[in-house]
């Protein structure tokens, strides 16, 4: 091999590499002084800078959907003018903070998921720890299964398909049957009615009402 193709070969090694999002694991300390909604807060760190987060492994009711206004005061009565600690992994496309709020040792992105103002971001799984994933999805099922909050709505509409124009709701759980329904965008069946999906894997199809 020549001496010239020894010198480009770094080079090359680069250009062939994956390249990967970029992502950072980091904590800020600061005081929320804004609550922009049900998963978007404002943080001012002790520099007197301001930091906008989206709450990590969570999606709220849009503003204008049903419980939107109750999620965003429930996040409030939280956070609201408290000093907490935001564990972030990155930055969004509206270069927000994405992570977790942690108040008093207490995961607050959970707590929301826990008393139904949230759903589980389960696009974004993949983000999560294990054991995030884990608390999360347990924390969704026992607010479905106990109907509170905006599962208190039996036919509940994922903030997702309301930002994509779908805004047909679909049943939190099946009429019929003691299946919950966990396939969160694939819920819908083709004539109308759900498919429940059991923690095996396995699919049932519930007919509408």
């Amino acid at each position: 091999m020549s001496l010239s193709l020894l010198r480009l070969l770094p080079a090359l090694l680069v250009l062939t590499l994956p390249i990967s999002p970029q992502t950072h694991a980091d904590s800020l300390d600061g005081k929320v002084v804004r609550i922009l909604d049900g998963d978007t807060v404002e943080v001012l760190d002790a520099r007197k800078r301001t930091h906008r987060v989206r709450l990590a492994g969570i999606d709220a009711p849009e503003s204008k959907q049903p419980f939107g206004a109750k999620a965003k005061r429930a996040l409030s009565s939280r956070v609201g003018g408290k000093t907490l600690t935001v564990d972030w992994h990155k930055r969004d496309r509206y270069d927000r903070l994405v992570g977790k709020l942690m108040f008093d040792g207490a995961d607050v992105n959970l707590a929301l998921v826990r008393a139904g103002y949230a759903w589980w971001y389960r696009e974004y799984a993949g983000e999560q720890s294990p054991s995030d994933r884990r608390l999360y999805e347990a924390a969704e099922k026992a607010a479905r299964r106990d109907g509170v909050g905006l599962w208190s709505d039996p036919r509940p509409i994922a903030p997702w398909d309301w930002r994509d124009g779908r805004t047909t709701a679909v049943p939190a759980k099946p009429s019929s049957g003691a299946c919950p329904c966990d396939s969160g965008r694939s819920c819908t069946g083709p004539r109308g009615g759900i498919y429940c999906v059991r923690e095996s894997g396995s699919k049932r199809y519930f007919p509408r009402d």
